[in-house]
């Protein structure tokens, strides 16, 4: 297996190791769950970036690399939820969206065609990973010696309209995209070789 595909599956295991840190009651833990996060991201940054400098782009690579996204993200949305941050219905939407994605690949595989992930996929994960980024760093600093103001301050956030706007639009991207796919997938795939 290549080395970009070895990120990609250490990604996935990172994503279960991440969600159980970040929820953990134990505040070490939940501080390791942000530099957790971290690596996992940069995992998903550095695999694409080798694959394209050495020419290790497969097809495998291509469905895995996605895949280890939708599993890392779906993680950290669940745990905004189970934390009270983030309405179920939302999750619901995300997660499923991503099921549909991930089937919808696994059918053009089996039919010998790849889908390459497009530009507005790309995009939308760069959005949900910065938002998610944004929330586990806000939750993170609670569990540091912080000033009951700040302290304060993250928590109205979290709880804000501001923040269910911004989770409104991340939702809403994500289905937008997910829909596009069903468009564009006669377009997005290529014939793979054997």
């Amino acid at each position: 297996m290549s080395f970009p595909n070895q990120l990609s599956l250490l990604r996935i295991i990172l994503s279960p190791v991440f969600l159980f840190l970040f929820l953990s009651e134990n505040l070490l833990y939940k501080k390791i769950s942000l530099f957790v996060f971290f690596v996992a991201v940069f995992t998903d940054w550095y695999d694409g970036w080798h694959a394209r400098k050495f020419g290790e782009i497969s097809k495998v690579g291509i469905f895995l690399d996605p895949l280890a996204d939708k599993i890392l993200t779906s993680s950290a949305f669940i745990g905004f939820f189970i934390l009270g941050i983030m309405p179920l219905w939302m999750v619901i939407l995300i997660v499923f969206r991503d099921i549909v994605i991930t089937m919808l690949r696994s059918m053009q595989e089996y039919k010998g065609k790849t889908m390459k992930t497009s530009f507005i996929a790309k995009t939308k994960t760069f959005i949900q990973m910065t938002y998610i980024f944004l929330i586990v760093i806000l939750v993170c600093l609670l569990s540091f010696n912080i000033s009951p103001e700040y302290s304060s301050l993250i928590s109205n956030f979290l709880v804000s309209e501001t923040n269910y706007l911004l989770m409104l639009i991340v939702t809403l991207i994500t289905v937008a995209t997910g829909v596009s796919y069903f468009f564009e997938k006669d377009k997005a795939t290529i014939k793979t070789s054997s």
